[in-house]
């Protein structure tokens, strides 16, 4: 996971899955990280991550594509 860079991160992982389905219509390979506590699922973010290499596509995406 050294490759993947984190490009959005959010409490909700429907807004999570939603940027990742943007990315993925824009052939930017991404996946969900859940970065919550195991027990009560309060605490913690939901984390999307790219490859390196399409980091900057991503990053543009991200501001300019979508909003919540």
């Amino acid at each position: 996971m050294e490759n993947w860079i984190k490009v959005f991160e959010s409490p909700m992982q429907v807004r999570a899955e939603i940027v990742k389905g943007v990315l993925e219509e824009n052939d930017v390979q991404s996946v969900v990280l859940s970065k919550k506590e195991t027990v009560y699922q309060i605490f913690g973010n939901y984390e999307v991550l790219v490859q390196r290499e399409n980091l900057i596509l991503a990053n543009n995406l991200v501001k300019n594509e979508i909003t919540f």
